[in-house]
């Protein structure tokens, strides 16, 4: 993997660990953390597809949020900058929990994946028919190299709750040089077959959702699909953010 690339995967990886905090700092409440969300992560390339969540963890794809706030795989010392009240930056020390780190291996078993996650929120589904439906966020940096996906996504957007169908929006974070497009309503602004293949793959965004985009400060319409081409350091915060937005949590 280039340089550059693997700086993004990383990039993507500490995006992750960031979001399952906010998550679990979400579901904290005086009571502790309550079981608002259960989340899996599900990682595939040159050695198949696996639970990309090690240790405890790795029983089963999905935990509840409680399992992850308890089982990080490490807690890192970090340095970031803030403001120090009088215009300039200090360092300041954090604690970084690690549930999830990057491996860099030839090999996209997309299809194997999608399938995997399938069976996983079949499963879900049928057991909370109550519940917000869940949110699959796909990262990819390659084309599939064991078929065509774009069947098995279908499938895997039609298992649903009461709430609605799962949702699956895809990061596509291209090593091709392009223009970034962010949740466009259609395939004329993208620049190849395959990343229209993955635009429609993608959820078209409900209600919630294109508010949700909308505070971002970006265009969005009922039309618009969860798929992000090329994607600045910026827009992947934003994908993630918005890609665990869910109902109310009480």
């Amino acid at each position: 993997m280039a340089g550059s690339e693997k700086t993004k995967a990383q990039f993507v990886s500490d995006v992750l660990n960031r979001t399952f905090v906010d998550l679990v700092t979400r579901c904290t409440k005086a009571d502790g953390v309550r079981d608002y969300f259960e989340i899996g992560v599900i990682g595939y390339g040159g050695d198949g597809v696996s639970n990309g969540l090690a240790g405890v963890l790795s029983g089963q794809v999905l935990n509840p949020i409680s399992a992850l706030e308890a089982n990080p795989l490490r807690i890192e010392d970090r340095k970031r900058r803030v403001d120090d009240g009088a215009g300039g930056l200090v360092e300041q020390s954090i604690k970084f929990p690690v549930w999830f780190e990057p491996k860099a291996s030839g090999g996209t078993p997309m299809r194997e994946a999608i399938r995997r996650a399938g069976e996983e929120l079949a499963a879900w589904c049928d057991t909370h028919p109550d519940s917000y439906p869940p949110t699959v966020l796909h990262v990819t940096d390659g084309e599939s190299n064991d078929g065509d996906p774009e069947e098995l996504a279908e499938t895997l957007r039609q298992f649903s709750t009461g709430d609605g169908g799962v949702l699956l929006l895809n990061l596509h974070v291209s090593a091709q040089a392009g223009q970034p497009v962010s949740f466009p309503a259609g395939e004329h602004s993208l620049p190849d077959q395959y990343a229209k293949l993955l635009f429609r793959m993608s959820s078209q965004l409900p209600e919630h959702l294109v508010k949700a985009v909308q505070e971002k400060g970006l265009k969005v319409s009922h039309e618009s699909r969860g798929y992000i081409f090329n994607a600045e350091a910026a827009e992947i915060v934003d994908f993630f953010d918005i890609g665990t937005r869910a109902s109310q949590l009480r």
